[in-house]
């Protein structure tokens, strides 16, 4: 298997250190790991490593491995063959989650415990928390201090544990479908939240099932399918691997069987008959060819757009086509 490693990097900008140094420009190594529970194969002969100060978006349907990648670089669970480093040591070793912040897809708040003494609880385990107060500040969660965790809404328990995941102040975040239940304006301050960690020099590993979240955040892409990594690069390079472009224009002639067009977006159907046309969106091969044939075949047509790919068209793209995009990760 070729193994590719990422680049050096510069060390994190004024970062405090919780643990021993890293390999320098390596803080997440995945070496040729099995994962199975029973029968099933949940990663198959994976090799991964992440730079220091990368921010890595991981794609991937409904049980592609996802989470399972996750748990092994935690800690949480031990690969059945292969090697997991984080910073350089064991994950299943304390020493080395002491760099490490998380937020599972999935997290259990203790119901009567106030939001405040939740977060310097965890607070208490690292040796140079970030405040409590800024803390809360900074996820819009201040006024909610003093509520017990159990009457809190599914949106604000988001918020409050993608905050714990940053009180140790970590070198590492691994952020498991983050915004889920979050409402537009949550998410986007969640997303500053993720930008100003890595601004600061922190590696950032990302799942989601938004996929404009990880275009949105994500410097390189990570898919995963079936257990096997199907693509690994930075993300216009992803973008660039979709061959197909999406042609959009309001024609009255229907252009679902023109030659070029490989497929067309569920829409309304164009009216038999009629001179107002509906809008379409065509996926082609080569747009250019199929303008210029429509041109010469004096179809009639307006509100030209021809547009490049979006990351879920890329990632339909390199998957299995019967595979699901969303869902939870086994």
């Amino acid at each position: 298997m070729t193994r590719t490693r990422p680049p050096e990097r510069a060390p994190a900008l004024d970062r405090p250190s919780t643990t021993l140094p890293a390999p320098p420009g390596t803080v997440v190594t995945v070496d040729a790991v099995t994962r199975r529970f029973g029968d099933v194969v949940a990663l198959d002969d994976v090799s991964l490593d992440v730079g220091s100060g990368e921010l890595v978006g991981l794609l991937g349907p409904n049980g592609a491995g996802k989470s399972t990648l996750l748990s092994l670089i935690n800690g949480q669970r031990r690969p059945d063959s292969g090697t997991v480093r984080l910073l350089g040591g064991d994950p299943r070793d304390a020493a080395s989650r002491l760099g490490l912040g998380v937020t599972p897809q999935e997290t259990g708040l203790p119901a009567t415990l106030r939001v405040a003494e939740v977060v310097d609880f965890v607070a208490g385990h690292f040796p140079a928390p970030v405040p409590s107060g800024d803390l809360l500040e900074q996820f819009g969660l201040a006024d909610l201090a003093r509520r017990q965790t159990g009457a809190l809404s599914g949106g604000q328990k988001r918020r409050l544990a993608v905050a714990l995941s940053l009180v140790g102040r970590p070198r590492v975040l691994l952020l498991d479908e983050p915004t889920t239940g979050l409402d537009v304006g949550a998410r986007q301050a969640l997303w500053e939240a993720v930008r100003g960690y890595h601004a600061e020099g922190g590696t950032v590993l990302l799942t989601s099932h938004y996929l404009e979240e990880v275009q949105a955040l994500a410097q390189r892409v990570v898919v995963i399918d079936r257990g096997v990594v199907r693509a690994d690069a930075a993300l216009d390079v992803i973008l660039r691997r979709v061959a197909l472009r999406q042609v959009v224009l309001t024609s009255a002639t229907d252009l679902s069987a023109w030659p070029g067009v490989v497929r067309t977006a569920a829409g309304a159907p164009v009216p038999a008959g009629s001179d107002g046309g509906a809008r379409q969106t065509l996926f082609t091969a080569d747009a250019d060819a199929l303008v210029r044939d429509l041109v010469r075949a004096d179809v009639d047509f307006r509100d030209l757009e021809i547009r490049g790919a979006s990351l879920e068209e890329a990632f339909a793209e390199m998957v299995e086509p019967s595979a699901p995009v969303e869902g939870a990760d086994r």
